[in-house]
């Protein structure tokens, strides 16, 4: 006898909600997207036909039928609809950054913890082929001790566009935004460093909050001393960057492109499409062998999928599977993000 579906809420149709949340979730067998809390109900309907439509968080959390809260809202909403997702007895999934400050995200993990409910931050890069792929090469060794990396989210948007992110309102910015995802990314590989140093500017023309950030990890103590990560964003990058280079005792790791799935969601593809989450370019492997010969060799990046992240949160719910996402992570990571702020404003290297 097969179960009923778990029934999720979204709240928030914007760029968050209808791009990554609705068609990745609705792709999950066992989830199934129930209604939207938004003020654009035709756009809604016209995507989603069937799925009811209320029109705030308030109604929304108050439905008996819904186990599942994703919070899509703009990020100085996270907090408030999250607390009140958890207060009604939801499980919840909060966009990236979970919170505005480390304070806010503290507050949400112990109200997770006292309603027994999955409390679980939308990392959705940690299932990006090139990030995956980049995960097994350092864990299978050949690149011996990585000692340096860059990680780089280069974009060429020269024209401020008008919404919230690029409006000096709380939240908004690329260190939040992007950073969000590279530091996460490298904390899932190597850690909590021991310190951080950010660096952040203005540069487009009309721009109002940073379109550039640029952060260096020091690792000087634990298993993978010294290294050093480089985590770099900006919008006025016409010829980006590779998206990793990687050093390592033995040899180097360069990657170019960025993961196919945002562009395909954007162009209105809902998985599971054939080839989804392939990604066309290979990395490239430089090992140098004991004679000081140098070889080099094509690393196939490995498929993508977002959808296994929503897969995780069902399973978690379900309690089959751990939290993809666990607060104590989101926690751990708005520190970074904080320290990071803290860093940029006072012009100094921040332990941590």
């Amino acid at each position: 006898m097969t179960s009923a579906p778990l029934r999720a809420g979204l709240v928030g149709y914007g760029f968050a909600g209808q791009t990554f949340h609705a068609p990745v979730l609705s792709a999950v067998p066992g989830l199934e997207l129930a209604a939207v809390a938004s003020s654009q109900p035709d756009k809604v309907n016209t995507d989603w036909p069937g799925v009811a439509v209320v029109p705030d968080v308030d109604t929304l959390v108050a439905r008996s039928d819904i186990d599942l809260v994703v919070v899509a809202t703009p990020n100085a909403q996270h907090y408030p609809v999250a607390r009140a997702a958890l207060e009604a007895g939801k499980h919840v999934v909060v966009d990236k950054p979970f919170t505005l400050d480390v304070a806010e995200a503290r507050a949400l993990e112990a109200l997770s913890k006292r309603n027994n409910r999955v409390l679980a931050v939308y990392q959705n890069r940690r299932f990006d082929a090139d990030f995956l792929t980049l995960q097994e090469l350092l864990a299978g060794g050949e690149l011996g001790r990585p000692v340096y990396m860059e990680s780089h989210f280069d974009r060429f948007r020269p024209e401020v566009k008008v919404r919230w992110r690029e409006q000096a309102v709380p939240g908004s910015g690329l260190w939040v935004d992007l950073g969000a995802h590279l530091v996460d990314q490298s904390m899932q590989l190597f850690g909590r460093p021991d310190t951080i140093q950010l660096d952040t500017a203005v540069l487009r023309d009309g721009a109002v909050v940073e379109d550039y950030s640029h952060a260096v990890l020091r690792y000087e103590s634990g298993p993978h001393a010294p290294l050093r990560v480089v985590l770099h964003s900006t919008t006025l990058a016409a010829e980006a960057a590779p998206r990793y280079i990687v050093h390592g005792t033995r040899g180097s790791y360069i990657k170019h492109g960025v993961d196919t799935q945002e562009d395909a969601l954007r162009a209105g593809q809902r998985p599971p499409a054939e080839g989804w989450g392939a990604d066309p370019l290979d990395g490239e492997l430089t090992l140098v062998g004991s004679d000081g010969t140098p070889s080099k060799r094509r690393v196939p990046t490995r498929a993508g999928n977002y959808v296994d992240y929503y897969a995780a949160v069902r399973d978690a719910i379900l309690g089959k599977g751990p939290n993809p996402v666990p607060p104590e992570q989101a926690v751990a990571l708005m520190e970074l993000l904080d320290l990071g702020r803290q860093s940029a404003l006072e012009g100094r290297v921040i332990r941590v």
